[in-house]
This record gives structure tokens, sequence and C-alpha cells, in this order.
């Protein structure tokens, strides 16, 4: 029997081996448990630890210009497991950081297993954890088993956890057109500008529903097939099959609304965006769920007058799902505001891809250890890629809408243009670069500050 003082980790995935890792960091105890091979998946092909199951890319590298990069950068300043093991088995990509699978999870593998902290336990956990496991974090992604997955929404209260969560596209705001677009809600209700609208023709909109109906859609896996769709959150091509004239009725209907910018004519149909986070960054296009594939996509949406020119946050998506709605469950640490000894860590929070997930883990795992060791630390800033992405899912998102998110520049608070960009004022599209570098630099910047800080908190207690 593990003593009281460990931690319990559920999940084997790249969320929980790097929370158990920076919780050995930090000199406290773990107790590993994952499933595999005793109970299998219908996506996993081997019992390694970190297994990379559909794609063996981690994006990219580019901490200047792209916050996955960033994220990458800030996850080697806390000495991340995931980072050390892709480093080490890195293959060619360009500026994208893809691994050899099998080198990979067997890296991670070998390290936890070789840590005297760590104790790795092959089991499947089919209930909440018991009363004398007094930290446990659990950390269980998208193929949480039916048994766990149960008993979660035994004590969160939510209806269903897995279901085919169909994801709308997010556009960052400064990408919108508004001399086309405006800002209204429909019969001026609420703040009565609440929405960002988007008029069509009827041409417009009748190509656009042929766009939708012989666009190329992704097909589901395997695994995913005998998950039914989630009847309130339809892909909007599913809503287009059932007649051209459903989408002007739903999501689509141009009722309530007048175009300032040409008050003459009334819209055959409208797109509307709602704001998605509390900086007001994002707005996410409603009712716009697809399967629609990413290039298809891009170069429909970007005909809808408004959206010539957007930029996307996240494009539409529909797969198998299990995650918690944490904005309005978890605590800026993690808890389960209802159990607070349980912490929820990876892809079951709410985030997308493989490093976002891991970045959860590494900021649970230190969260975790510090609260056993007796001295709880603050979360990171939420100018960091850390802090940005830990604070979107536990309030930043709005729980109404909640959806799983991958970093992106646009969950950071703004930046200052910086006067100069390479030597000269920035123009163009050296203006996105000097913001995103600016926002990059104050990153990694403001990620040292949370590590000294923790490692002076950490050698204070030992005194």
């Amino acid at each position: 029997m593990t003593e009281i003082g460990s931690i319990h980790i559920i999940g084997g995935g790249l969320a929980g081996c790097e929370a158990a890792w920076q919780a050995a960091r930090r000199g406290v105890p773990v107790t590993l448990h994952e499933m595999r091979p005793l109970t299998g998946t219908q996506a996993h092909r081997t019992d390694g630890l970190a297994e990379l199951v559909c794609s063996n890319s981690f994006r990219s590298d580019d901490w200047k210009a792209n916050a996955i990069g960033l994220l990458h950068a800030e996850m080697r300043q806390c000495g991340s497991i995931v980072l050390t093991a892709a480093d080490a088995h890195k293959v060619p990509a360009g500026s994208a950081l893809a691994v050899d699978r099998d080198g990979f999870s067997q890296e991670v593998q070998k390290a936890l297993e070789n840590d005297p902290l760590i104790t790795i336990d092959r089991e499947e956990i089919r209930t909440l954890p018991p009363d004398n496991w007094a930290s446990t974090i659990i950390a269980t992604g998208p193929l949480t088993s039916a048994a766990l997955s149960h008993a979660i929404k035994s004590m969160t209260g939510e209806q269903e956890l897995a279901f085919f969560d169909a994801m709308a596209p997010i556009v960052h705001k400064d990408s919108i057109d508004f001399n086309i677009a405006w800002f209204q809600s429909r019969y001026d209700k609420g703040e009565g500008a609440d929405y960002i609208n988007c008029p069509l023709t009827e041409a417009q909109y009748k190509d656009f529903i042929d766009g939708l109906l012989t666009g190329e859609k992704t097909e589901f896996k395997e695994w995913e097939k005998d998950t039914p769709y989630f009847e309130g959150c339809l892909p909007i091509e599913v809503m287009a099959e059932r007649g051209p004239e459903t989408l002007r009725y739903g999501p689509m209907k141009p009722v309530g609304l007048t175009n300032p910018n040409d008050p003459q004519n009334k819209p055959y149909a409208i797109v509307q965006l709602r704001q998605d986070n509390a900086l007001g960054t994002l707005y996410n296009m409603v009712g716009f769920q697809t399967k629609l594939k990413y290039g298809e996509q891009t170069g429909l949406f970007r005909k809808i007058p408004g959206l010539e020119n957007a930029q996307f946050a996240r494009l539409g998506g529909l797969h198998r799902n299990t995650f918690l709605n944490s904005p309005k469950l978890l605590d800026d640490q993690l808890r389960l505001k209802a159990a607070p000894g349980l912490r929820f860590a990876g892809q079951i929070t709410g985030v997308e891809g493989y490093i976002e997930s891991a970045a959860i883990g590494l900021i649970a795992g230190r969260f975790a250890a510090a609260e056993r060791r007796g001295h709880p630390i603050m979360p990171p800033a939420a100018t960091t890629a850390l802090g940005a992405l830990l604070g979107h899912i536990t309030g930043g998102a709005d729980s109404k809408t909640f959806q799983p998110m991958n970093i992106n520049y646009g969950l950071f608070p703004p930046i200052e243009l910086p006067e100069t960009f390479n030597g000269k004022r920035p123009r163009g599209k050296d203006k996105a670069r000097a913001r995103k570098q600016a926002i990059s630099e104050r990153a990694l910047r403001d990620i040292d500050l949370w590590i000294r800080a923790q490692a002076a908190a950490t050698s204070q207690a030992a005194q």
C-alpha cells in the first residue's frame, strides 16, 4: 500500500506521465495507474506509456511566431519529460517537431520506470478514488473507460461526458472586416450588441449550401462509429442535408437584424459569431460545427462576407471525446470544486492536442506536489502559454459553450505593438509577426519568473 503522502495519477498517456515526472522532480512519491494491457482501448496498439495514437507530430517548434512552439519552449524551461523525449527522438519535419513514435514512448517509459519515486501500477481504476488517496490526478484522456466515465458523471452532475463533440470554428476578431460585418443581437436583446453579424445575399447563401453539401468530409474512425451525434450540436452539413432552407431557419436566420453598412438591403441569411473568451479576442461561428476537412473549411468560410481574410484560432471538428465542462467544474489549481482532493489533467480538461494535454499534466503535477509538500503555488501568469491555456479552461472560456481548444495567441492578454521589428516600423504582415514575437518574448520572461518563484518557495520551506 502506497503511503498516504503519495499522489495517485490515473492514466499513463502524455498528461499522466508528465504529471508524474513533475511531481517526482519535487520529491513527492507517485503511483501511476495505467489500465493497459489488462484493459485495452480501440485506438491504442501497444501497452507503452505515452503512446502516440493519431499522429507523430507535435506541430510547429517556432517559439517566436507560433503559440504551440512557445508552449514547447516553456515546457522545456520547466524540465518536461515529454519535450526531453521528443527532442531525443525527433525526425525530419521542417520547422515542426515530429518524433519516432516507438522511440518516444520507450524513452518516457524508461525515465519513469527508473525513477525511485514513481511506481507504475498496471490496473484499471473503475471507481472514484478511495478516501485514503488524499491527492489524485485523473488524466485518462478521450478514451476514459466506461466505468470511470460513469463514476465521474455521478460526481460532477454533468450529463454526457462521451459523445461526438462538434466544434465550431473560432475566428480572431482582428481579422474580421467590420466594413461588412457589424455588432448586434437579434431584436437588440441582451446587451444589444452581443454578436458579430456577416450578411449573405440569396446567391451567396445558395453557393454556401452547395459548398457544404459537396465539400470533402472527414471519416469517423472505427472506434468512434458507435457513439451517436449530440442532437443539440449537429454538424452544419447534416442540418443542410435536411433541406436547403434549414439553416436559414436555424443558426443562419436573418430576422431581428438591421445592417448599418447597407440598411436598404435586407440580408437573405446571416452568419453570427459570439464572443468565445473573456478577453474578447476570439469569436465562435455560431452553429458552424462541421466534419468538413480543414482545407474545405477555410476556402468555404472565407467566402462569407466579412470573413474573406479570417484567421482561425481553431477550425471545426467532430470526434468522440471525453471532457469536463472545466470552466464550471474546476478551480484555478485544476481541482474539482466539489472534491478538492481530485485534480484533472490532459485532454479530459478540454484542451486539444498532445502538447496541450502534456502541458496541463505538467501544471497539475506541480500543483499537486506543492500542495503535498505544504507550500501551494500560484498558477503561471496569464501572459505565459501555460497560464493562458490554464486560464482558458478554468474560467476564461464561457462554460455554456465550452469546447476543447488548442493553444493560440488569441488566449493571451493583448500587448502593445513594438515600435520597430527587424529594424523598421512594422507594417502589413510584419505587424502580426511583431505582435506574436513580443507576446512570446514576454511569455518566456514571465515563465522564468514563475519557475524561480517555485524554487524559492521550495528552498524556504526546506529551511
